[in-house]
Order: C-alpha cells, then sequence, then structure tokens
C-alpha cells in the first residue's frame, strides 16, 4: 500500500480566513478513529473548552479506559446504547436508544454550550438505518458558529464526508487480531 502524502504548500500558507466551529470525521476500517477524537477532546479540554463525548454503541455504564480518565478529568462521557449490535438482543430496543440518542446529541450541538461535541461511533446508527442522515446534517449546518463537531466511526455516509471540513480515513495495514491476539486491556478498553 501506497501511502501519498497530501500537498503541504497550502497547509503550510498563513490562513486567511475566519476562526469557526469545525465539522470533523474520523471514518475508515483502521484502528484509531475514536482515540483520534478523544485526543482533540483532551486538547480541547486542555485550552479550557467545554467538552462533551456522546458515545452512540457503548452503554451508560460503560467503565473503560477512557472513561475512568475522563471522569479523573472531570469531562462528562456519556454512553447511549446498548452496546455493540451483534450482540443486541432487541435491534428495535438498540435503534429506540440510537435515535434517543441522537435527540440529546441534538440538543448539546445546536445549544452551542459546548465547544467540542464528539458523536463517537455515530455512523453505526446511521448505516442501520437507526438515525437518519438528513437531520444529522441539517444540525451540522445550522450548529452555532463556534461549535466543532468530531464524528466518528467506519463507513461514513459520502454526504456526511462532504459536510465535513476535515475528513481522516484511517486505514488498516496490519491488525494484530488478524493473528488472533486479542484486544488488550488499555488499548481496546
Amino acid at each position: 500500500m501506497d501511502i501519498v502524502p497530501a500537498p503541504t504548500s497550502a497547509r503550510h500558507a498563513k490562513a486567511v480566513g475566519q476562526r469557526r466551529g469545525l465539522v470533523i470525521v474520523h471514518t475508515g476500517p483502521g484502528k484509531g478513529k475514536s482515540t483520534a477524537a478523544f485526543g482533540l477532546a483532551l486538547r480541547a479540554h486542555g485550552r479550557g473548552l467545554p467538552v462533551q463525548i456522546y458515545q452512540f454503541m457503548k452503554v451508560p455504564t460503560a467503565r473503560f479506559g477512557e472513561h475512568r480518565a475522563f471522569e479523573a478529568l472531570g469531562m462528562p462521557i456519556i454512553g447511549l446504547g446498548d452496546g455493540f449490535s451483534w450482540k443486541s438482543r432487541d435491534l428495535t430496543h438498540s435503534a429506540e436508544l440510537a435515535r434517543g440518542g441522537w435527540e440529546r446529541a441534538e440538543a448539546t450541538v445546536r445549544a452551542g454550550a459546548h465547544a467540542l461535541v464528539v458523536l463517537d461511533e455515530i455512523t453505526y446508527p446511521l448505516r442501520y438505518g437507526w438515525v437518519p442522515l438528513q437531520p444529522v446534517l441539517a444540525c451540522l449546518r445550522e450548529r452555532p458558529a463556534h461549535v466543532h463537531v468530531v464524528l466518528t466511526g467506519r463507513d461514513a455516509p459520502q454526504e456526511l464526508i462532504d459536510a465535513a471540513d476535515t475528513v481522516t480515513h484511517m486505514g488498516a495495514v496490519k491488525h494484530h487480531f488478524d493473528a488472533g491476539v486479542p484486544a488488550q486491556r488499555g488499548i481496546e478498553d
């Protein structure tokens, strides 16, 4: 796999536009989408900006490493789902939770009280049809001008990619799961 660097001339030139909230998408089959979003959340928090993180596929009681770290820092991270869909015993209930979660996340984005809102793993309820894409796109277009929104998950819809200011595609080059090595505490959870 050849990695082609992006042209650098435009990125290294002095930006002349106004500062504004960005829509950032982390997608693709590779590892690191949520981790990158959490890194941005830490950076924003470190600058004193209010941050809200929603996880669409995690249960509200999840206690993974990121939950423990964000709790210690006083940063709220809220699970909106009932776990990964392939483990769900009731997909209708999973869909209801996703829709309710979207309503909560949308209200947060539109309220403008948070400078950064992370919508972790939102592409899954979008792909499953649990959350309609058009209201998400409308919310992103109509959000307060200072609000940054980061959306993560595999297979981001093209319309979401088109609406974003920055899109990073995480590519899978090699993964330890393929060699039979299980998830590692503190790395995957």
